[in-house]
């Protein structure tokens, strides 16, 4: 028997937990009223080895809702800018080209409105997009690569658009890329890096065996910033939810240097996040991951 009133009254009587970043009431959550706007992008098409990155947006944002929404290092709640969450932008089936342009679009539109751009991906050949669209607008920017992997090869798998590829096609559009952690290159992609000139690369085992190396490779940095976070850069034990796992890699601490000293340093122009591919019944990847995007955003929205 439906109680007085049916599924409206109870709606309205006990309101749930409204699935946007943070779990956040309309005060912090309305577009007009959020300085930070969220895109999730669930799209694994050109995924070479484990699928599942589509999944990772909505594993983000689920976990997110379960935050601690005092940030104790920065002493303060950046929800408080306003964090507004899209709907997820739904992938073109034709081609991975078209996606791209799609997410572009939708970033223009973030940027036209004057709102700070957050991509929630998907796998890494989305990061093209945000590229293209604030190219448009900042004419000299550069992008900061977080990354287990170069993503340098011109093709891979019978398309230029492949996750493997978003390096090359964003360092062909003439912007600065700094790459971090990077433990995982062809052969191609080493002869690339060796001739480029707007190309700076810090190996995995170099930071390693010389962790200082951060502070010069940093200051490689020209201008405004927009950073790539590919979550395969973090340790495999402790971010296992990749598609494309590799030995090595960052700690928590490291990558938060890294963060809070680029917040502290440069202007921030927007940041993805990306390849995060679920594990069913493993929820501390997803938590990582929402907490990692709370922190970004405490540190480059002050």
């Amino acid at each position: 028997m439906e109680p007085s009133g049916g599924s409206s009254e109870i709606s309205s009587r006990y309101a749930g937990i409204p699935l946007n970043f943070g779990g956040l009431a309309p005060e912090f959550s309305r577009f007009d009223k959020s300085a930070v706007v969220v895109l999730p992008v669930p799209y694994d098409l050109t995924t070479s080895y484990m699928p599942g990155t589509r999944r990772g947006p909505l594993a983000i944002l689920e976990a997110s809702t379960h935050l601690e929404l005092y940030d104790e290092e920065l002493q303060r709640e950046p929800y408080k800018v306003g964090i507004h969450t899209l709907d997820s932008l739904e992938p073109s089936a034709a081609s991975p080209a078209e996606t791209i342009d799609r997410v572009e679009e939708a970033i223009e539109f973030i940027l036209k409105e004057k709102k700070f751009p957050v991509m929630l991906g998907g796998e890494h050949s989305l990061t093209l997009a945000p590229a293209r669209a604030l190219q448009k607008k900042y004419k000299n920017f550069t992008v900061l690569q977080l990354d287990a992997h170069s993503d340098l090869r011109d093709s891979y798998q019978n398309t230029k658009f492949n996750h493997a590829c978003v390096a090359r096609r964003m360092y062909e559009l003439g912007l600065n890329i700094v790459q971090i952690g990077i433990r995982a290159i062809s052969s191609e992609e080493a002869t690339f890096i060796e001739k480029s000139e707007r190309l700076s690369v810090l190996l995995d085992y170099e930071l390693h065996q010389d962790p200082s190396r951060i502070e010069s490779v940093l200051k490689q940095l020209q201008g405004p910033v927009y950073v790539t976070l590919d979550l395969d850069v973090f340790e495999p034990g402790l971010m296992p939810a990749v598609g494309t796992p590799e030995p090595g890699g960052l700690n928590w601490y490291t990558m938060l240097r890294i963060l809070r000293t680029i917040g502290d340093k440069h202007e921030v122009l927007g940041f993805d996040v990306v390849e995060l591919c679920p594990i069913p019944g493993l929820v501390s990847p997803d938590f990582l991951s929402a907490k990692l995007v709370y922190k970004m955003v405490g540190y480059f929205l002050r």
